[in-house]
């Protein structure tokens, strides 16, 4: 997209609920000229996580709006540890663990930004290229300098953790995150940071230090961090962090985290998750509020945020899934299932696993083999009443097992009436 200097940035981003703070004259600066930006990602995993995706979102944002985004996977701070809003040091990682992380966060994050088209083509940058020769003696000379203790001491990251200890590795981290901004700006003419509200020290470090090093003007703007309406942490299911890779959060669980937002919370989120205009999302927040058990807006969230990670074809498999325990479905939209996502529907249901299942009668799958039923008595009386179904589907006394049957190649879906299901796994 071409730069635009009617466009307000500053304004999308405060409706959207996207700004907490912004240093003076960002306003000015993003509608002068095409503005270079970055967001930093500390690489502690392999993959982002949905707490990850709103500096993610702030890139989009600047990217949409004609500036230039640049990503910065952190190869050397990765090494030294953040210490905002931590209560413990962090473990610090290996060469060859970070790495893996890295290559992970990069594949993700091209899935968002485009990296090819036109003046304002996103960029990925690693400050461990400007770091890893980088002797120590010159980094305190030419850096430390410039920056004094008594202004490192007043950041809330240091502050919030002088009584529980504070090393000297994490002391300096400010000192890494600023230089950072610096090379960005002398190499890149970078001059606006993004992050989180728990950044904002670190960021503002930075712009302190391109001004008085560099005698630059470097601009800031942070959202804030995303909590659930109750006031607990956004980005956590009963399994721990939601991820943005389907091999650690399947796309069913990820489609059902979104879902399951309370109404207040989907309000909030949709705005800051999806980019929907301000006028249809006020007109879906109006109906939703004026029919709120038909779920409009988390309906609208889970799909727009499944399809902006995801696909679509995987939101449409994902939806179908959750018709599969909360609705109609076929044995045919089952097979679709890969193994973690049909674990994750039936996660509590009972299952019990057997040697084989192909070429059993279903009276013995049913009872003498499984135990779900009682006895090969009830089965038949269940049977002969037409309540059992094998994959969603009805079945008689005739049925028997097919390897065809079998989902994920293991598993058979037993069903007695509309809500009693059992899992028989090939052992």
């Amino acid at each position: 997209m071409a730069f635009n200097q009617n466009y307000n940035l500053v304004e999308e981003l405060e409706w959207r609920g996207l700004l907490h703070d912004k240093t003076p004259e960002v306003e000015k600066q993003l509608s002068t000229e095409l503005t270079t930006g970055y967001v930093g990602f500390d690489p502690t995993a392999d993959s982002l996580h949905i707490g990850n995706l709103v500096p993610v979102i702030l890139l989009m944002h600047l990217q949409k709006s004609g500036h230039k985004p640049i990503a910065l996977v952190g190869g050397a701070t990765g090494m030294v540890g953040d210490p905002s809003g931590k209560t413990d040091e962090r473990n610090m990682l290996d060469l060859d663990v970070l790495n893996k992380n890295l290559e992970g966060q990069k594949a993700q994050l091209e899935k968002f930004l485009d990296f090819n088209s036109g003046e304002n083509a996103a960029e990925m940058a690693n400050n461990y290229d400007w770091f890893k020769d980088y002797n120590f003696l010159d980094f305190i000379r030419e850096v430390g300098k410039h920056i004094s203790v008594n202004y490192m001491m007043a950041k809330d990251s240091v502050q919030n953790r002088l009584k529980t200890g504070l090393s000297f590795t994490e002391f300096s981290y400010q000192l890494v995150q600023g230089y950072d901004f610096c090379h960005l700006f002398k190499e890149k003419n970078c001059k606006l940071q993004m992050g989180g509200s728990d950044q904002w020290g670190n960021i503002v470090t930075g712009t302190e230090l391109v001004r008085r090093k560099l005698q630059g003007s470097a601009f800031a703007i942070t959202a804030p961090l995303i909590t659930k309406a109750d006031g607990s942490k956004f980005g956590k299911s009963e399994g721990g962090n939601v991820w943005l890779d389907k091999d650690k959060t399947s796309v069913y669980k990820f489609y059902q985290f979104w879902l399951n937002t309370s109404d207040e919370d989907a309000e909030r989120y949709i705005k800051i998750f999806t980019f929907q205009d301000k006028k249809t999302l006020d007109a879906l927040i109006e109906e939703h509020r004026n029919d709120p058990g038909r779920r409009l807006l988390q309906k609208e969230l889970a799909k727009e945020v499944t399809c902006l990670v995801h696909s679509i074809e995987e939101y449409e498999t994902a939806v179908e899934a959750s018709n599969i325990l909360f609705g109609k479905a076929t044995s045919a939209a089952l097979a679709k299932l890969s193994e973690e996502d049909f674990m994750d529907i039936f996660n509590n249901v009972p299952q019990k696993e057997i040697p084989e299942i192909v070429g059993k009668n279903i009276t013995e799958l049913l009872a003498s083999e499984t135990g779900f039923l009682a006895s090969n008595g009830e089965a038949k009386r269940e049977l002969k009443g037409n309540a059992i179904s094998v994959n969603k589907d009805k079945v008689d006394a005739d049925f028997v097992a097919s390897e065809k049957d079998l989902i994920a190649g293991k598993y058979l879906l037993l069903q007695k009436g509309k809500k009693n299901y059992f899992i028989v796994k090939k052992g």
